[in-house]
C-alpha cells in the first residue's frame, strides 16, 4: 500500500499492528501508533525537535504513552502530526500490542489523569529560583575564597570544591529545563536550558537533548539507549547482554575484571556512538583470564573506526568515577556544535569561558585557571558518574522487547530512600522511578506521587526497588562483577 495523507475526501485507510511492525526502519519506511492513529514519520525523523534517534526508537511500534509523558503541550503537538497521518489501526485490531499489559497500561494512564488532577505536573517556581540562587551563591563564594584569601593551596582548593558543588548543582537544574518540567510553555524552558547549561556549565543543549531523550525512551536497552554504549568494547553490562557476549566467544576487555578497572576508567571513553555500534567486530584482545592477547598492542596503536569515536559524558551517559576525560570532553562539545551548526549553543558556551576567564585569570593567571577548571571537571564528574549510575546499571539491561512504558521504566530504573541530603546530592534523581514515569514532573513533587506509584507496582506484581544511597553506590561494583563472571562462564563453558 502506498501511504498518504488522508483527506476529508478520502476513505479511512486501515492497518494491523503486523504492518505497522513492519516498518521499523530496517528498510526505508517507519511508521508508529499514537492513539490508535498511524504515522509515517520516515521523513519527519529529521526534523523532529527532540532528535532524530528518539523518534525512530519508536518506529514500528505504539508510541502513544511516550508521546503523552515527553510532551507538554500534547494538542499543539498534534496539529503539527497531521500531515504525518496515513490512517489508523483497523476496528479489529486491540489497542494494545500483544507484547504489552492491557492491564497495566490502562491502570497508569488512570494514574496519569490523577496525577493531572492533583496538580502534580505544575512547578513551584519559588523551589526553582532558590535552586538557581544557591548555585550562584556558591560560585560567588568560590571566587570570593581566593579573593581574600589569595591563591594559596588551601584557598585554591577550597574554591575549587565550592565550584565542583556549583557545577553538580547547575547540572541536575539544566536537566529540570531540558525537561520541560518547569515553565508550562516549551519556549522559556528552552531559554533558562540553554542558559543554565550553557552560560553556567559551558556545555550544549543540544547536544544534552541528543543523548539524553534517548536514554528516556528506551532506558537500558541496548543499540537505543546511548548510556549502555560502553557495551561491548568496554564492560559487558546486563546478565543477558554478557551472556550473550561470551557465548559469542567476544572479548574486547578483561570483562571479569570489570569491577576493578571501572574505578579507572575515565568517563570520556563511553563507548562507540550508535552510528557505527555493532557494526563491525575488533579482535579479541584478552584473554579469558584477564592478560593482554598478542593482537592487544595492535589494537591499542589502530583501533578498529567503530571504536575511534567516543561519546563523552554527559548528564545521562558516564562511565567510570575519574569521569570526565577533560581535554576529550572539551574537545568534543565544541566539535559537536561546529559539526551540527549549534550556533545559538555556541554563544552561551563562549559566554561561560568568557566570565570564567575574566573573572579568575587576573587571580590565578591562565595556568591557574587551566588548573582550576580541570580540577573542578575531574571532581564534580565523580560525583556525578555514582549519582547517575546507581539507579541504572544495577538493574536490567537487555535488548528492545517492546514492553508497556511501566514495565520498561520500572526493570530499568530503581531509588534511593528520601532524605533531604540525598535530594540535595542527586537533584532529585534519588526518585529515578517516578522521573522516568513522569519525565515532565516537576522534581518536588517526585515523593507525592511515589506512593501511588508503589501501589500501581504493588498490584501487578512489578518489584519497586528504592534503596539506601550507599548500597546503591556498591551494587553498582557489585552488579559489574556479577556480569563479568557471567561473561567469563558463558566464555569458557556455553
Amino acid at each position: 500500500m502506498d501511504p498518504q495523507t488522508p483527506t476529508p475526501a478520502q476513505t479511512p485507510r486501515y492497518f494491523t499492528w503486523d504492518e505497522v511492525a513492519q516498518r521499523c526502519g530496517r528498510e526505508k519506511e517507519r511508521w508508529l501508533v499514537i492513539d490508535r492513529k498511524v504515522y509515517n514519520i520516515s521523513e519527519f525523523i529529521r526534523r523532529h525537535p527532540g532528535g532524530s534517534r528518539v523518534i525512530s526508537h519508536y518506529a514500528g511500534q505504539d508510541a502513544t504513552d511516550p508521546f503523552v509523558a515527553f510532551h507538554i503541550n500534547k494538542g499543539l503537538v498534534r496539529k503539527y502530526m497531521n500531515s504525518l497521518l496515513i490512517g489508523e489501526l483497523s476496528p479489529e485490531q486491540p489497542s494494545f500490542e500483544p507484547t504489552k499489559n492491557k492491564e497495566l497500561i490502562s491502570e497508569f494512564r488512570e494514574l496519569q489523569a490523577t496525577v493531572e488532577r492533583m496538580g502534580l505536573m505544575k512547578a513551584n517556581r519559588v523551589f526553582f529560583l532558590l535552586c538557581l540562587l544557591h548555585i550562584v551563591l556558591l560560585d560567588v563564594a568560590g571566587w570570593l575564597t581566593l579573593w581574600v584569601f589569595g591563591t594559596s593551596f588551601v584557598p585554591f582548593i577550597l574554591c575549587a570544591v565550592l565550584l565542583s558543588v556549583a557545577q553538580a548543582q547547575a547540572g541536575w537544574l539544566q536537566h529540570d529545563f531540558g525537561h520541560l518540567s518547569v515553565f508550562s510553555t516549551s519556549t522559556w524552558n528552552h531559554v533558562f536550558h540553554h542558559f543554565v547549561i550553557g552560560h553556567l556549565k559551558g556545555a550544549p543543549a543540544s547536544w544534552w537533548n541528543h543523548l539524553h531523550f534517548q536514554h528516556h525512551a528506551k532506558p537500558n536497552c541496548f543499540r537505543k539507549d546511548p548510556d549502555i554504549n560502553m557495551h561491548p568494547f568496554l564492560f559487558a553490562l546486563g546478565k543477558v547482554l554478557s551472556v550473550e557476549l561470551g557465548k559469542q566467544k567476544k572479548k574486547y576487555m578483561p570483562y571479569n575484571h570489570q569491577h576493578k578497572y571501572f574505578f579507572l576508567m575515565p568517563a570520556g571513553a563511553n563507548g562507540p556512538n550508535k552510528e557505527c555500534q555493532g557494526g563491525q567486530k575488533g579482535p579479541q584482545e584478552w584473554t579469558a583470564g584477564g592478560s593482554p592477547a598478542p593482537e592487544a598492542t595492535s589494537l591499542a596503536l589502530n583501533p578498529p573506526p567503530c571504536c575511534s569515536r567516543l561519546l563523552p559524558v554527559s548528564v545521562s551517559s558516564p562511565v567510570g568515577p575519574p569521569a570526565l576525560l577533560p581535554l576529550y570532553f572539551q574537545w568534543y562539545i565544541f566539535y559537536f556544535v561546529f559539526q551540527r551548526k549549534k550556533w545559538v549553543d555556541l554563544a552561551w558556551m563562549i559566554s561561560f569561558y568568557v566570565r570564567l576567564s575574566l573573572t579568575y585569570m587576573p587571580l590565578l593567571g591562565l595556568k591557574g585557571l587551566l588548573v582550576l577548571f580541570f580540577m573542578v571537571r575531574f571532581l564534580e564528574s565523580n560525583w556525578f558518574v555514582w549519582v547517575t549510575q546507581m539507579n541504572h546499571i544495577p538493574m536490567h539491561i537487555d535488548h528492545d522487547r517492546n514492553m508497556d512504558w511501566v514495565s520498561t521504566q520500572l526493570q530499568a530504573t530503581c531509588n534511593v530512600h528520601k532524605s533531604a541530603f540525598n535530594d540535595w546530592f542527586s537533584g532529585h534523581l534519588n526518585f529515578q522511578i517516578e522521573h522516568h514515569l513522569f519525565p515532565t514532573m516537576p522534581r518536588h513533587n517526585y515523593h507525592k506521587v511515589a506512593p501511588l506509584v508503589r501501589s500501581l507496582c504493588a498490584k501487578h506484581g512489578i518489584e519497586y526497588q528504592s534503596k539506601p544511597l550507599f548500597s546503591a553506590f556498591a551494587d553498582i561494583v557489585y552488579s559489574l562483577k556479577e556480569s563479568g563472571q557471567l561473561w567469563l562462564d558463558a566464555y569458557l563453558h556455553q
